[in-house]
């Protein structure tokens, strides 16, 4: 990115806490990161993420998904929201909802996520159960661009740890969350700069990528 190009205003959506979310602001306060998160938005008032967010300096916002009378309706209040802010990109930091097809295409090519599994494989909930139940000795996290089918958008970068004898969903599932923190800045930074692009629905990311995409943590790594 040159001097001269304007970082990306990114929404982090959120539910909870949004843990993802602290990693991704602490990534945007490099002066040389691509992006800056201009807003927090979730669909649960009292998330605590909004308080952190507040307590960092960044609008937050919020919508009761409850309040509306269909999932399109609260999609399209919340779209409001993101166009009077003048977002750029969407990141899912543990927004717990399903979006429509309608939201979705709304944000083609501008909105990411992050999931706790290699995806193609373990699309959905429970992946940390779902892994060790079938033995896999390698696990990890993805982050992909949404499309309007579950867990299936093009793939950006992906992480990998060992499966350990005696884990359990609650010990893996700490240390992909580890890997989830280094991979999401990665990610957005990749987006943001405009290194990750859609080819043939490929992510592509060019030389700008180092090799970084490949497999987070190194093998040195491995047993944190």
């Amino acid at each position: 990115m040159s001097a001269a190009s304007p970082r990306k205003r990114v929404a982090a959506l959120i539910s909870g806490r949004g843990s993802n979310m602290l990693s991704l602001m602490a990534a945007a306060r490099q002066a040389d990161y691509p992006a800056e998160i201009a807003l927090v938005f979730s669909n649960k008032p009292d998330a605590p993420g909004l308080e952190t967010a507040k307590d960092a300096g960044i609008a937050t916002a919020a919508l009761f998904h409850k309040d509306f009378a269909s999932r399109e309706d609260f999609e399209r209040a919340m779209q409001d929201i993101l166009l009077a802010h003048k977002i750029d990109l969407v990141c899912l930091a543990g927004f717990m909802r399903l979006l429509t097809p309608w939201f979705v295409e709304q944000w083609t090519g501008r909105m990411i996520n992050i999931h706790p599994a290699i995806l193609p494989s373990y699309k959905g909930l429970h992946t940390h159960a779902r892994a060790l139940a079938d033995g896999v000795k390698l696990h990890g996290a993805t982050v992909h661009f949404v499309v309007p089918e579950m867990d299936a958008g093009a793939i950006i970068a992906q992480a990998a740890v060992p499966v350990l004898d005696g884990d359990t969903p609650e010990t893996l599932g700490a240390r992909v969350l580890i890997q989830e923190h280094v991979l999401y800045p990665l990610a957005l930074k990749l987006v943001a700069s405009g290194a990750a692009k859609i080819i043939d629905g490929k992510v592509l990311t060019g030389e700008t990528a180092n090799g970084e995409t490949l497999v987070v943590p190194s093998p040195s790594l491995q047993g944190a």
